[in-house]
């Protein structure tokens, strides 16, 4: 399985809390919450990762910098500031090599546990193009409504508001296959910008994607979700 994680925001809202440290530096149980995120996805057969930081980064790139030797896979940073998610997923996506590959952001905060269950359904499934990380826990200031079918968690449509029934969000997990790939080229060429658009375009293309339900997930977007961040990963 390859990974990669996007951790090229600059985390200003964070910064006018007067959260002094970098978010990706955050320490949530002990560790900066991307070495959490690192070493969740060295737990489960890791092929390679890679990882996208802005270049105004110059911390969080000189941590990864020094981590990199003791990694046992192959790494690579990319350093470039951009626009939005999903042009830092272009970037970062032209490292990828052949294979099934999990990207997720760096704020994303999850269970092991939850992870290990969703990437063994992933690396075991032969028919989809994408599993997406969904949650039902739904506290996030502009989610993206998923709406599944009950029967066979198919993913029929995204939404930016509620259809009346809608019980899952997306929880900015996504495992991913080549063809997603081709889709996010086009995508780019094409000017879309947001990855909620992107994964609209990927069930307009016809592609076969599956939502997996990770029962909770935790965004740090401000100062008080770190400790609510804490509490989630102790709990």
């Amino acid at each position: 399985m390859h990974y990669a994680i996007i951790a090229a925001g600059e985390g200003s809202r964070l910064v006018q809390e007067g959260v002094p440290v970098p978010k990706p530096l955050i320490d949530l149980d002990g560790r900066p919450m991307i070495k959490r995120l690192i070493d969740m996805f060295a737990s489960y057969k890791p092929e390679s990762l890679s990882i996208i930081v802005n270049e105004e980064m110059t911390a969080v790139q000189e941590y990864l910098r020094e981590l990199a030797p003791t990694l046992p896979f192959p790494f690579t940073l990319v350093v470039k500031s951009t626009p939005s998610s999903m042009h830092s997923f272009y970037h970062v996506s032209q490292t990828f090599t052949s294979g099934k590959f999990i990207l997720t952001t760096v704020d994303t905060i999850f269970r092991r546990d939850d992870f290990l269950r969703y990437a063994e359904a992933f690396d075991a499934d032969t028919e989809c193009d994408g599993f997406m990380g969904i949650t039902d826990y739904i506290d996030d200031e502009k989610p993206l409504y998923v709406d599944v079918n009950p029967d066979t968690m198919l993913i029929t449509a995204f939404r930016d508001t509620p259809s009346g029934a809608d019980k899952y969000i997306s929880g900015g997990i996504y495992g991913l296959t080549a063809p997603a790939l081709d889709i996010l080229r086009k995508c780019i060429d094409n000017g879309t910008s947001r990855m909620r658009n992107y994964q609209r375009a990927l069930l307009e293309n016809g592609l076969k994607l599956k939502g997996f339900n990770f029962g909770k997930v935790v965004d740090v977007d401000h100062a008080s979700d770190i400790e609510t961040a804490r509490r989630f990963i102790e709990s």
